[in-house]
């Protein structure tokens, strides 16, 4: 089941018409997600809470590893999507190679997208299309001192 809810990007686009039929909202979001914590399931349910299908796109290894250095991901992409899917908050996990997730919003063409309150609107990649398309960009806010790199931080006793 959880492994079934990890998919390439055209599984979500062929079923829209279908989740558009039915009156369904699909939110998107995306993230590293390296070393899940509170804070991302609390994020995740949030964001699912303004919809009805969630998907999270998720940065593969070489995304992340050229976003936060190359001592990241701490996790790989198969054991970082594993994690998410097993979410019930969460519907698909959708893996890019890209920096940003520009060209999977163009493709998927949500009705909601969503970053952490430490982006404002006008920063979050792809707010434009999916307004321009009628519909919503959320910033939720993060839950105060957990992140990934703060945990890293604390292991390797630099916190």
């Amino acid at each position: 089941m959880i492994k079934a809810k990890i998919v390439p990007w055209e599984c979500v686009q062929t079923k829209r018409p279908a989740f558009k039929e039915l009156g369904w909202k699909v939110v998107f979001t995306n993230g590293c997600f390296d070393l899940m914590h509170a804070g991302h399931a609390q994020y995740l349910q949030a964001a699912k809470a303004l919809g009805d299908v969630l998907v999270v796109g998720l940065n593969s290894d070489e995304s992340v590893r050229r976003i936060k250095g190359s001592s990241r991901p701490i996790i790989d992409q198969e054991n970082r999507a594993f994690m998410l899917a097993a979410l019930s908050s969460v519907d698909y996990v959708v893996i890019f190679e890209e920096d940003t997730p520009l060209e999977l919003i163009k493709f998927i063409r949500p009705d909601v997208l969503v970053k952490g309150g430490d982006w404002a609107e006008s920063e979050i990649v792809g707010a434009d299309i999916v307004k321009q398309d009628g519909g919503q960009v959320y910033s939720l806010p993060l839950r105060e001192g957990l992140s990934s790199s703060k945990i890293i931080e604390k292991i390797l006793g630099q916190a």
